[in-house]
């Protein structure tokens, strides 16, 4: 009998075929603007942004452009005029895989283009439960999995974003306290666009007997960014490293006592934390959910990105 081969549901396409998708797309952003974007120890260059990211920007571009036409229509066949409806971007990946940075570079490039000016980004560390609570829970050991979130919150935030209620509002968390920050709020006022990032964000239930409602249900559009696991771990490492003399040196800071290690022992402590914490999440968890996304950025050992991945079905 003659073989049967299951179509792909993806385009892959090398970083130079991808790159070519950038068209006549400006260069908007300068090398002072990308020095604010770019996250602790990864060399992103202009060059990396007019190659991957403009791509990125003029897809997503057209994307939004189509489903403001397609409210428009539905507006029209309901005789009224329908409320604008914010599009939806959810970005997942691994902890110092660079989503952050991704989401920072796209947020700046999609709001320089005429149609959606306003782009707001919100981070998903907002809605971890407060450390006591985590501790309350037995969870502080278990922070960024699926458990240590309040995820109804989160549902009830991205829910009235794409309600378009006039103001919503996230709450705050600090990479200094490792904490909420009691009082503090993000609004977000209806913008044109929301980028979602976090670790989880493309999570579901896994069955069709699930009826819950998750986070993913409400993108438009999702991203996952994706390097070899070895790689990730070097990043972490040599993150913490840079740690110890920014944001550990600060006395406020939760991790304030790593400050004062040498090299091998904070490699030793970095190493341990990711073997027991941010390791396991990314194998059960974070890993898992990349199938779901509409488009894959796979980077190499230097941050670069090699190739996309882009759903077709």
């Amino acid at each position: 009998m003659p073989l049967t081969m299951t179509p792909s549901p993806w385009v892959e396409l090398s970083r130079e075929d991808w790159a070519a998708r950038r068209s006549s797309t400006p260069l908007s952003l300068t090398e002072e603007d990308l020095a604010h974007l770019r996250g602790l120890n990864e060399d992103i260059s202009l060059e990396e942004v007019a190659e991957i990211y403009l791509p990125l920007s003029r897809l997503l571009n057209l994307y939004v452009a189509a489903t403001q036409e397609l409210h428009r229509a539905t507006g029209t066949f309901l005789g009224s005029e329908t409320a604008k409806v914010p599009y939806v971007i959810g970005i997942a990946g691994s902890v110092a895989v660079g989503k952050s940075t991704t989401s920072r570079i796209l947020q700046a490039l999609l709001s320089r283009w005429p149609d959606h000016p306003e782009v707001s980004l919100v981070t998903t560390d907002g809605f971890l439960f407060p450390n006591a609570e985590l501790e309350r829970r037995g969870l502080m050991e278990r922070k960024g999995f699926p458990e240590s979130y309040d995820v109804a919150n989160l549902v009830r935030f991205i829910g009235e974003v794409k309600s378009g209620e006039a103001e919503v509002v996230a709450p705050v968390y600090s990479h200094l306290t490792y904490d909420i920050v009691p009082g503090e709020q993000t609004v977000v006022r209806q913008p044109d666009v929301l980028i979602l990032e976090g670790l989880n964000v493309l999570q579901s239930g896994g069955s069709t007997s699930d009826r819950r409602v998750f986070v993913s249900d409400f993108f438009d559009f999702s991203i996952y960014v994706d390097a070899a696991e070895e790689d990730v771990l070097r990043w972490y490492v040599e993150r913490f490293r840079t740690l110890r003399s920014t944001a550990f040196s600060d006395p406020r800071s939760y991790f304030h006592r790593y400050a004062s290690l040498a090299d091998d022992e904070a490699d030793r402590v970095a190493t341990d934390i990711w073997q027991r914490i941010n390791g396991r999440n990314l194998e059960r968890n974070i890993l898992p959910t990349r199938s779901r996304a509409d488009l894959i950025l796979h980077k190499g050992p230097d941050h670069g990105v090699t190739s996309v991945h882009l759903r077709k079905i």
